[in-house]
């Protein structure tokens, strides 16, 4: 029987789980505000929301993880 192809939604929210625990470490969160295919909305929360850093955990951490892990994955939207 051949294998199901994962949805694009439970990989993007397997992903941000795996990135959710250091994002907690600094005292920050992310929230999914909208899965679009193929695209995803978030909002950085506690610590890292106003944080200068935000950008880069944004682009270079939640992005690159998630590009590297779905290559058919298009923005990521920052709210």
């Amino acid at each position: 029987m051949p294998e199901v192809a994962t949805s694009f939604e439970v990989r993007v929210r397997e992903v941000i789980e795996r990135i959710r625990p250091a994002l907690q470490m600094d005292g920050g969160d992310i929230e999914i505000v909208e899965i679009r295919e193929p695209n995803l909305r978030v909002r950085l929360m506690g610590a890292c929301h106003g944080c200068p850093s935000a950008v880069y955990t944004l682009y270079q951490g939640v992005y690159g993880e998630l590009k590297r892990s779905i290559p058919e994955f298009g923005e990521l939207i920052s709210v």
